[in-house]
């Protein structure tokens, strides 16, 4: 007889990542790292009823980090112009709002993330040497004004 584990559900395991950009597929990733975001920390000192000096930590302004993508390289240029648009100055058009959405190893969404106004800040391709058997790899960096975990 099997005995239960007292778990309702398995962690779940990164396998691989989709971008979609205005709900289109942008492209399939293999690694997606700075999703999130954080608080500046401001420090108020004060003296409190008893007249002892007192350090209040207090959330000062809300940071959103840099998301960064990685895929294998491919023949798609979307990412490309995509950058491209802001490379031209022209900012209306490259920010957008865009989703990443986490897959099982069944391609089955198991997690996402919606993202406003993003735009990319960088994209670099791959570091090639002809002696070597590893797959070309390009990067881009998401800039964004606000996320939130959908699912």
């Amino acid at each position: 007889m099997a005995v239960k584990s007292g778990r309702e559900s398995d962690p779940l395991i990164g396998f691989n990542f989709r971008l979609e950009i205005e709900g289109k597929l942008a492209g399939y990733f293999t690694e997606a790292s700075g999703i999130g975001s954080e608080h500046e920390i401001v420090e108020h000192k004060a003296v409190d009823d008893s007249g002892h000096e007192i350090v209040q930590k207090i959330p000062g302004r809300l940071k959103w980090e840099n998301v960064t993508l990685k895929r294998g390289i491919t023949d798609a240029m979307d990412i490309w112009d995509w950058r491209k648009l802001v490379e031209d100055g022209k900012m209306g058009d490259a920010r957008t709002n865009c989703s990443i959405i986490m897959m099982d190893r069944n391609y089955e969404d198991v997690a996402r993330w919606d993202f406003v106004n993003a735009w990319p800040s960088k994209v670099s391709g791959p570091s090639v040497k002809s002696d070597s058997n590893e797959f070309g790899v390009e990067e881009v960096t998401l800039i964004h004004e606000g996320m939130v975990r959908a699912s």
